[in-house]
């Protein structure tokens, strides 16, 4: 989910944090976060275990655009935020895309 956006001053990016809950996790070993910001490599954007058993990462994303995304578990399992800004058809027929807005 899309937990905070923190947008700088000295330069025009936001800090996005993106936060997947161990209840949609289910247990994964590893997960990825997969857009148009990293060119949807599954394996460039990994999230952090964090204590409580979610998975969280901070990117900068530059401002004044939407970017698409998906969470990619296991190097199997797509799924959507729960709490995207929005969402969007993917070039798959039947799926929507996440969508942060910055």
């Amino acid at each position: 989910m899309i937990e905070k956006k923190k947008y700088l001053k000295s330069r025009p990016v936001c800090k996005v944090k993106f936060t997947l809950p161990s209840k949609e996790a289910k247990n994964a070993k590893k997960i990825f976060i997969v857009g148009d910001f990293n060119a949807w490599d599954k394996k460039a954007t990994p999230l952090k275990k964090l204590k409580n058993g979610s998975y969280s990462v901070i990117l900068e994303l530059p401002v004044g655009k939407d970017y698409q995304f998906r969470f990619f578990l296991d190097e199997k399992r797509w799924i959507n935020d729960s709490a995207a800004d929005d969402y969007a058809p993917s070039p798959y027929a039947g799926i929507e895309n996440s969508v942060v807005s910055v």
